[in-house]
């Protein structure tokens, strides 16, 4: 119940009360009644640039400025609007159309009801966060107006209305005041004004309704949008979900299970006949999918559409374990959805059956296969998906399957549905209806799915926009940052406002008496440099070393002391937040922190004076820690060297100056660092690590190298390392808490079942994990005397085996659980990068509060807040390693575009009807099918317990897991993704 008390007070401008009454029942069973009252004013601008009365009342910040009105005073005009309009949309047509108000060319003066962004946050925390920076993009012109706290748009609930009602009621009363009282304000401001329209968004039909009977301008946001200039690619952008499911009106035959109710699942998980967890499909075969979840060793197998329930790779799901009798051994047969479903008709929706003829014989042809006894061959247990409780829904990168498209309307603007192909194989196919079928033939395109209901075979999206050619560089380049989630768009104006008004020529303050220094070491006497990758300007990290009088070294890691620019909750730190960590492609950086601070103000570049943050250690001949300090100083590095360029420096006898003896110390130390690490069980992992050699002003690809790795690769990285262990323990021992770590949870023992096998049949050889220090010793046996790159292939296919390491907040996890498996590490944190690394970044904060430098921000107190920071950046750092993996991938085909080369090559997995082929120059892994063998394809024998593939008819091949093989490396464009491959033939 809520009611309205006007103040007593006579003057007008005096706030209202409205107190909002809430009941709740407490655990006991008693009723309480919470009031909580409300202050309505009349000051709250319409931030239109037309009011000048406004402008008169507005209050004001503590510099005593009015915030600039954001809303223009000649609005766009349409033919159904010719004096120019305000949009003031609901929440639904947010919800559907928030690509739409995104576009450049159309939705600008939109007026942002409190109501309605309280509403979308609510709905989906994507969306507005996607609102919320409209609202900062200064060109749109989006206005936050909070129409609860204005004494003329609140509206109170009615006895027995729903909140959505009352919410829409809000909306509408808004849209009338709007209304009034700009038309007073153009009055009095003279008639050569015009007073725009207020004009209501809405895809609510009741709202709709409810406006027309109210007189109330609205529509619906495809009748607007039908009245704009580019209305055919706009309408394009609609949300199809709900208009499809209104049209059918539940006359189509249901192809899938329901989902089980919420309270169903959740009391399922809780007496444990239930599970949940992520659905992830197999990048071979597209009819498998697994569920880890914590009571099964092995991840539980889903096979089959009917079985995965359309639940889309990424979506948090609940399973149902299958009766044992339906269990079924992983698959051995590469299976393609577009071999099999190639011609589907996209408009098809009676009749089409939700496993394909083609999908079942597949699958029959999978179970019918005698289980062997090796591991592979066993039995797994199999679920299949009840219920969706968090969809991951993203928008999709990929391209319109041309054979969807009807070739009469390729050239015509006739709506129609065709397939989008998205790049993601794991993803399913996705409905789209156009208006330009025939112009997005090659191009690659960005979609939203919007729905997936039990009557149809595969989901229904919509078109957000045209990426450009299919293989041109932007296309490609942009495609892979929208799939893997990297936030790109340039730095708002509001971030740049946070950095230092001197620009470039900022520097350090010349008086020690400066603020600057308080608290700072003055460490600019000492050799410090760095040693980076060639060409690198965001340098975070220099050292030094240097002996001391009684035999031992001082050691120092210097770190750009990044938080002195950076300060807690204002818009730089919120967007790095958010951002998470920089990006690296092949061709260009997507930075963490605007470049001024990147590669300039924090970068310790040579030959001038910076902020750090210093590590210093006493450390014994012998590598042996004495002593650790932690300080912010001042430094001046002396030299910024390259791998390489540090390398031949201390290689060179005739070189014996300070700074190059303090590196040989490094050097020399960091070695017995190293073999500390590994005697205590440190991993020594491999990745296939390549370098793709550019033409300097167009960035076209040139060649393709494996990258070398140098003593001083590794020098750098274990003084890193013994930066992060050591202010890890610090920050630990201030906040056991709330301390942000990083740990690497220790592999199941399932996870290493396969290669262990594979290894024994094939070589005879063992991999125990029953430490880290047992697996490295194991790994070091593995070695072929014929083969030298055996043991590196062992070592990249033991670190797919391995757990992903993760950032956490201390007090979520017990001690045991903090270490690092990989590392072999108790603590471990990173501090090192803070560039180009949030996480590092809240770290220093940290730090600083541990050796009393500043107070501790209290959002760095906060168990809840932290967690959510790692949860955020957990996922930013995964999607950008697998950007810049993209992204070598993309170079290195286009490299070899147009060329024929004959490599050596390693077979690291096989297939009854195919197998995949390592290749080290190219650090490169592809398929070979049975069907790029020979036409027709030829017959086969998989002897799955041994590994080998036997290849009978017109060419007789034995093909054996580990084989060194010998094929011809070409390229093409792959139908199903669009993308440029690398295709191997076996030679």
């Amino acid at each position: 119940m809520t009611s309205l008390k006007r103040s007593f007070a006579s003057d007008s401008s005096a706030p209202n009360l409205s107190n909002k009454v809430y009941v709740r029942s407490t655990k006991s069973g008693k009723v309480q009644k919470i009031v909580r009252e409300l202050y309505l004013r009349q000051d709250i601008p319409c931030s239109s640039n037309l009011c000048s009365k406004c402008a008169q009342i507005a209050p004001t910040d503590y510099n005593n400025k009015v915030a600039p009105f954001v809303l223009s005073d000649t609005p766009a005009g349409t033919k159904a609007f010719p004096n120019g309009h305000y949009l003031v949309p609901d929440t639904n047509a947010f919800l559907t159309g928030m690509d739409l108000f995104e576009v450049e060319t159309a939705f600008y003066d939109v007026i942002v009801l409190q109501i309605v962004l309280e509403e979308v946050k609510n709905r989906s925390l994507p969306l507005y966060h996607r609102l919320i920076n409209l609202t900062k993009n200064e060109d749109k012109r989006f206005f936050v107006f909070f129409n609860e706290f204005r004494l003329e748009t609140y509206v109170a609930r009615d006895h027995g209305e729903s909140i959505n009602d009352r919410n829409d009621k809000a909306v509408r009363k808004a849209v009338q005041w709007y209304g009034e009282h700009l038309q007073e304000a153009v009055r009095a401001r003279g008639k050569s004004l015009r007073c725009p329209s207020i004009v209501m968004i809405s895809d609510d039909k009741e709202n709709l309704r409810k406006a027309k009977a109210e007189k109330v301008p609205a529509l619906s946001l495809s009748e607007y949008v039908s009245g704009l200039k580019d209305a055919d690619l706009l309408l394009d952008m609609i949300s199809a979900g709900r208009e499809q499911r209104e049209n059918k009106s539940g006359k189509g035959e249901l192809f899938y299970p329901e989902y089980f109710s919420l309270s169903k699942m959740l009391t399922g998980v809780k007496a444990g006949t239930m599970h949940q967890g992520i659905f992830n499909v197999s990048p071979y075969n597209y009819l498998e999918g697994t569920v880890h979840v914590p009571a099964f060793d092995k991840s539980l197998l889903v096979l089959g559409r009917e079985n995965s329930n359309r639940a889309v790779s990424g979506d948090v799901v609940v399973v149902e374990v299958l009766p044992k009798d339906q269990w079924k051994a992983p698959s051995t047969k590469i299976i393609e959805e577009e071999t099999l479903n190639k011609n589907d008709n996209a408009d098809a929706e009676d009749g089409e059956t939700i496993v394909s003829e083609r999908e079942r014989r597949a699958l029959q042809e999978e179970v019918k296969r005698v289980h062997g006894q090796s591991v592979e061959g066993r039995p797994q247990p199999t679920a299949r998906v009840v219920g969706i409780i968090k969809r991951n829904w993203r928008q999709y990168v990929g391209h319109v399957d041309k054979d969807s498209v009807r070739s009469s309307s390729k050239s015509s603007r006739s709506q129609q549905t065709v397939f989008l192909v998205p790049m993601d194989k794991r993803i399913p196919k996705i409905r789209v209806r156009t208006r330009q079928a025939g112009e997005l033939l090659g191009k690659r395109v960005l979609v939203t799915i919007d729905s997936w209901d039990r009557d149809s075979r595969y989901p229904v999206g919509h078109f957000v926009r045209s990426l450009g050619e299919l293989e041109s560089k932007g296309a490609e380049t942009e495609a892979l940052l929208l799939e893997f989630d990297v936030q790109y768009r340039p730095f708002p104006k509001t971030v740049l406002d946070c950095l230092p008004a001197e620009g470039h020529d900022w520097k350090v303050p010349k008086s020690l008496e400066d603020p600057g220094w308080k608290g700072r070491k003055d460490l600019r006497d000492l050799l410090v440099c760095s040693i980076d990758p060639p060409g690198c300007v965001d340098i975070d990290d220099a050292l030094h070393a240097r002996p001391l009088p009684n035999g031992n070294f001082e050691v120092g890691v210097h770190i750009a002391d990044v938080s002195h620019f950076v300060k807690p909750n204002n818009a730089m730190d919120k967007e790095a937040s958010m951002r998470g960590t920089t990006v690296y492609l092949v061709d260009k950086r997507i930075d963490m922190l605007p470049m001024l601070l990147g590669t300039d103000l924090c970068s310790l570049k040579p030959y001038v004076e910076r902020y750090a943050f210093s590590v210093l250690w006493e450390i014994t001949p012998e590598a042996e820690i004495i002593s650790s300090q932690f300080t912010k100083s001042v430094i001046r590095s002396r030299e910024a060297f390259s791998y390489e360029q540090a390398q031949i420096r201390i290689d060179d006898k005739s070189q014996n100056d300070d700074l190059t003896t303090g590196m040989r110390t490094l050097l020399l130390l960091s070695k017995k660092l190293r073999q500390q690490r590994m005697d205590a069980g440190a991993l020594n992992l491999a990745s296939p690590e390549v370098k793709v050699q550019t033409e300097s002003e167009t960035s076209d690809p040139v060649d393709v190298q494996t990258k070398k790795l140098l003593d001083t690769n590794s020098l750098v990285e274990e003084f890193m390392l013994l930066a992060n262990i050591s202010v890890a323990g610090k920050i630990y021992e201030a906040f056991p808490q709330t301390a942000l770590l990083r740990r690497h949870a220790a592999p199941p023992k399932t996870n290493f079942e396969e290669l262990g096998n594979q290894l024994k049949v094939k070589r005879g050889m063992e991999i125990r994990t029953e430490s880290s220090k047992a697996l490295a010793d194991s790994l070091d046996t593995c070695v072929d005397a014929k083969e030298p790159f055996f043991n590196t292939l062992v070592r990249i296919m033991a670190t797919r085996c391995m757990m992903s390491a993760e950032y956490f907040c201390s007090g979520t996890q017990a001690y045991p659980e903090f270490r690092h498996y990989g590392l072999a590490s108790e603590i471990y944190t990173h501090f090192t990068s803070p560039i180009r690394r949030y996480a590092d970044l809240e770290a220093h904060r940290q730090l600083a509060a541990a050796i009393d430098y500043e107070q501790l921000d209290p959002s760095l107190h906060s168990k809840a807040k932290l967690e959510a920071v790692c949860k955020n950046i957990n996922v930013r750092h995964r999607n950008a390693q697998m950007a810049g993996r993209a992204s070598i991938e993309y170079y290195v085909g286009q490299a070899l575009k147009g060329r024929i080369i004959e490599e050596e090559g390693f077979v690291m997995k096989i297939f009854s009807n195919g197998f995949v082929v390592f290749v080290p120059r190219f650090g490169i892994e592809s398929l070979i099918r049975l069907r790029d063998l020979g036409t027709p394809e030829p017959e086969s024998e998989f002897d799955s317990e041994n590994y080998v593939l036997n290849v009978t008819g017109s060419r007789n091949v034995k093909v054996e897991l580990f084989q060194k093989v010998k094929v011809r490396i070409s390229d093409e464009q792959e139908k199903s993704t669009g993308k440029r491959k690398i295709r191997l033939a076996l030679l």
